[in-house]
C-alpha cells in the first residue's frame, strides 16, 4: 500500500478536499517534526510543542519548543487555514480558539512564537474547524451557551478571525431538527451542505447524542437530522462525519464513539440531501470500541482509530457501501489522531496520538510511530512518563500530515 503525498497530487485534490490546503512537502527538512496540542499532568499550563517522531532520528520523542496557553486551557485540535499559512488550535477550556504563529529558527526547524485568543462571542467549548474555500471557517461548539442541551456552529471570516454568525437550532425547538453538542463537522462545498454530529454534554454526564444534522452551508438552515444509532434509545455518540468528495464515492461516514461503529449514509441526487445511515462496520463483533477518526488517502484507503483497545482499521473505500478491511495496526490505549509521514529511510508510517481527554483506560499518552506497510511498531514516545503531559492531538509543520481527515 502506498501513501502518496506528492505536491503535485496535493494541489490537485485542492480542487476537491475543501478540508483545508495540504502541502505537505517531503522533502523540506522537518517533515519528521509534528505539533502537538498537550494538557499538563502536574497543574502547569497546557498548550503546544513541537516533537520529532522520526524514530531513525537522534533526538526522536525531543521536544524542541513548547508554547504554553494556560492552566485550564485544554487545547484540542490543530489545524490550518485553507492556504496553510496559518495555525490554529481550537480549546475545551480558556478562550476556546486561538491562532498561534510560528517561525523557523537558524536550521529551518518550527519554533512557536506566540497564541492570539479569537472571539467565540457566546460560543463554548471548542471542538472541530473547517475552512472553505469562499473565505470562512466553521466551527463546531460542544458546549453552545452553556445549557444541557446547547450546542452551536460559528461562522468566521478567515481573514480576520470575526464571528459572522451563530447557528443554533434547539432539540426543544424541533425534537426532529436540531444541533445538539455538536463536535464532527465536514463540508461538500460543490453541493453546497454541511453536516454535523451531536456527540455528547461536555461534561460527559449530563446528556448524550445519536444523530447527525445536515446543513445548507451558505443559508445556514437545517435539512435533515438522522438517526445514527440502532434506536432511538441507543446513545451512541457520533463523533466524526466524513462527506466524501470529489473523486471518491459521494457517501457521508460517521463514527459513533460510545457505539463503537462506522455508519454509511448515501448522497441522493434527487433530494440533494442523503438517505438514512446504516450501520456499516460493527466494532464489537471485532473487539473494538470507542471510534473517533477518520482519515484517507489518494488510493482510497480509509484509517479509523479506535480508541479501546487502541486500534487503526484500514479498509478500502473505492467500493462503497462495501467496506472492506485490509489490515489492523497495533497502538495504545485511546488512540486518536493520526498524521501520515515518511522515516528518514524512506519506510511509510502512521503516528497515532493516544489519549482522549484523559478518560481513564483511554489515555496512555503516548506516541506510536507505525510502518503501514508491515504493521510493526518502529518506536514510541511516553509523554506521560517523560514530560508529564498528555498529547491531545497533532498535526504537520509543513501543513497538514493527512491527505483527507473531514
Amino acid at each position: 500500500m502506498k501513501l502518496k503525498f506528492n505536491p503535485l497530487s496535493l494541489v490537485i485534490l485542492l480542487a476537491f478536499s475543501n478540508c483545508q490546503n495540504d502541502n505537505h512537502n517531503p522533502d523540506l527538512p522537518h517533515d519528521s517534526t509534528f505539533y502537538i496540542d498537550y494538557r499538563s499532568l502536574k497543574g502547569l499550563p497546557d498548550g503546544v510543542a513541537v516533537i520529532e517522531l522520526d524514530p531513525e532520528a537522534p533526538n526522536f520523542g525531543h521536544i524542541s519548543s513548547k508554547l504554553e496557553l494556560g492552566v485550564g486551557v485544554l487545547p484540542h485540535h490543530l489545524y490550518y487555514n485553507q492556504g496553510a499559512d496559518k495555525l490554529y488550535t481550537t480549546a475545551l477550556g480558556g478562550s476556546y480558539l486561538y491562532q498561534i504563529k510560528t517561525e523557523k529558527d537558524k536550521n529551518g526547524q518550527p519554533k512557536l512564537v506566540n497564541a492570539t485568543p479569537i472571539d467565540t462571542g457566546e460560543n463554548t467549548v471548542g471542538e472541530n474547524l473547517f475552512f472553505t474555500n469562499d473565505g470562512r471557517y466553521f466551527m463546531t461548539f460542544m458546549g453552545g451557551a452553556g445549557g444541557p442541551k446547547d450546542g452551536s456552529i460559528g461562522v468566521f471570516n478567515a481573514s480576520n478571525n470575526q464571528l459572522i454568525k451563530t447557528i443554533k437550532a434547539p432539540v426543544q425547538a424541533n425534537p426532529n431538527q436540531f444541533i445538539m453538542y455538536p463536535h464532527g463537522i465536514s463540508v461538500n462545498e460543490e453541493k453546497g451542505i454541511m453536516m454535523v454530529t451531536s456527540t455528547i454534554h461536555p461534561d460527559l454526564t449530563t446528556g448524550k447524542g445519536n444523530t447527525c444534522t445536515l446543513l445548507d452551508m451558505n443559508t445556514y438552515e437545517l435539512k435533515e437530522t438522522y438517526l445514527v444509532a440502532d434506536s432511538q434509545t441507543d446513545m451512541s455518540s457520533p463523533v466524526e462525519v466524513l462527506l466524501l468528495r470529489g473523486k471518491f464515492p459521494q457517501y457521508a461516514l460517521a463514527t459513533t464513539m460510545l457505539g463503537g461503529d462506522i455508519w454509511i449514509a448515501p448522497y441522493n441526487a434527487a433530494t440533494k440531501k442523503y438517505d438514512a445511515f446504516s450501520k456499516i462496520f460493527d466494532g464489537s463483533t471485532q473487539g473494538l470500541g470507542w471510534t473517533l477518526e477518520m482519515y484517507i488517502d489518494d488510493n482510497s484507503r480509509l484509517y479509523v482509530s479506535f480508541a479501546d483497545p487502541g486500534k487503526v482499521l484500514v479498509f478500502d473505500i473505492s467500493n462503497l457501501p462495501q467496506l472492506k478491511l485490509l489490515k489492523t495496526l497495533t497502538a495504545d490505549k485511546g488512540a486518536h489522531h493520526m498524521v501520515f509521514f515518511k522515516t528518514k529511510k524512506g519506510k511509510e508510517v502512521v503516528a497515532v496520538q493516544n489519549n482522549l481527554l484523559n478518560i481513564p483506560n483511554l489515555n496512555s499518552g503516548t506516541i506510536s510511530i507505525i510502518e503501514i506497510e508491515t504493521g510493526k511498531t518502529l518506536g514510541t514516545v511516553d509523554l506521560r512518563t517523560k514530560y508529564g503531559i498528555l498529547p491531545e492531538s497533532i498535526e504537520g509543520t509543513n501543513g497538514p500530515g493527512s491527505y483527507m481527515h473531514h
